[in-house]
């Protein structure tokens, strides 16, 4: 891209790969080099905890505030309720407002540590869409907002044409979806001054609806900017791994297991990461990623303590570095290795070696922990465990024992 902005913002988003698409580049440009610009991502509530997935856009809003701008995380409390139909083959399950209040609760933790949130000009704002959506009458809301938009328009767009080109149902609810994130724009337009919707690229369509629908009502000019949607060098979707979701709660994923997420990050991808995941400058980036070798992992160290500190702290970080040394380094068992307590009545006269990697985390079934074992992948204590018919008694867990799967996946085993 050959566009040279002035604003610091758009800088940062060209040089470090956040960049995917904009709808206009210069007049954005122009009002963040003029003065304070209000922009906002909106989370659905699905879940108690974001993911990795979600982290690429929760920089972008750091970077905007660190830039001078105002970033505002809005909470679908509203829109959860409908449900995102984008790129899905199914419909997703509705929940509930106590399930939605809680999950909106578990997500505020991860955004207080990338972003400063309070009452000054540039302070991040946490906003709820239940706010406006909650109380809108039907009627009203088809005849004012309904009549501006098209459905042979909608039905154009790649994330619903997707779906119905494999004539999978798209309900009609799911259909509102579209129009209420549209709405949001606008009235975050009219009650914050917002301007600029970011989102991922999946996301245009949604994004392209609320900026026309807040030009014919507000007559305002607004923006959209999109990110690339990340798949890793090895085509698998960021932020899922073997184990499920990499979450960014300490609660429902260790810092440790976070850690060694980045720090197996492949090598083509890391200089990526780097400039996308952390905040060295730009050519320390590059010069880690273009490392070769075995030096490359001095590389994926940086990253792992970079990502890590800025998610759970710089103490968390060192733990974790300093636990992978031990594991690896020389074959001992850590303390934040994640760990598995079984009570004496659970073990009664055995448990299944099986059944014990299955519940350790180190496979998703006992067909996956059998052919781990069979395709010599599974260690005991460091050594080789062949046995699938294998049952462990008390006595066995009299001291900790440690279970690997590969060379990088491990827990400990003990006597709750």
């Amino acid at each position: 891209m050959t566009y040279h902005p002035k604003s610091d913002f758009m800088r940062v988003m060209i040089e470090r790969g956040y960049l995917a698409d904009c709808t206009d580049y210069q007049g954005l440009d122009e009002a963040l080099s003029k003065g304070v610009v209000t922009a906002y991502i909106g989370y659905d509530a699905t879940a108690q905890s974001l993911h990795v997935g979600h982290l690429l856009n929760i920089m972008m809003l750091r970077w905007l505030q660190k830039t001078g701008h105002k970033p505002i995380t809005l909470m679908g409390g509203g829109t959860t309720k409908v449900g995102d139909p984008s790129f899905r083959s199914d419909e997703r399950p509705l929940l509930g407002p106590e399930q939605i209040d809680a999950n909106i609760e578990g997500m505020k933790q991860v955004f207080a540590k990338y972003l400063s949130y309070g009452g000054g000009e540039t302070d991040a704002l946490m906003l709820n869409n239940a706010e406006w959506l909650d109380g809108l009458n039907y009627l009203e809301f088809l005849r004012d907002i309904g009549r501006h938009f098209s459905v042979n328009r909608m039905l154009s767009f790649e994330s619903v044409k997707s779906r119905l080109d494999r004539e999978q149902s798209l309900s009609f609810l799911e259909f509102n979806y579209m129009i209420l994130q549209a709405y949001d724009f606008l009235e975050l337009n009219r009650r914050y001054g917002c301007v600029l919707q970011m989102g991922g690229s999946d996301q245009w369509g949604n994004i392209i609806n609320g900026i026309d629908l807040t030009r014919r009502v507000l007559d305002n000019e607004i923006y959209g900017l999109t990110s690339p949607l990340l798949t890793t060098s090895d085509g698998r979707k960021m932020g899922k791994s073997q184990g499920g979701a990499m979450w960014l709660n300490a609660d429902m994923l260790s810092p440790y297991e976070f850690w060694q997420f980045w720090r197996n990050t492949t090598d083509a991808d890391t200089g990526r990461f780097l400039k996308l995941y952390t905040e060295l400058p730009v050519e320390e980036c590059e010069r880690l990623g273009s490392l070769q070798g075995s030096e490359i992992n001095a590389a994926k160290i940086i990253l792992a303590n970079e990502v890590t500190t800025l998610c759970h702290g710089a103490e968390a970080a060192a733990a974790a570095e300093a636990t992978a040394r031990e594991v690896f380094e020389k074959g001992g068992v850590g303390d934040d290795l994640p760990t598995l307590e079984l009570s004496a009545e659970e073990i009664g006269e055995g448990i299944s070696i099986v059944q014990v990697i299955v519940r350790a985390g180190l496979a998703k079934s006992g067909k996956e922990a059998k052919r781990l074992i069979t395709e010599n992948g599974a260690r005991m204590d460091d050594q080789p465990l062949t046995d699938a018919g294998l049952m462990l008694d008390a006595a066995a867990l009299a001291a900790p024992v440690k279970l690997s799967a590969g060379k990088k996946r491990h827990a400990l085993v003990k006597l709750g």
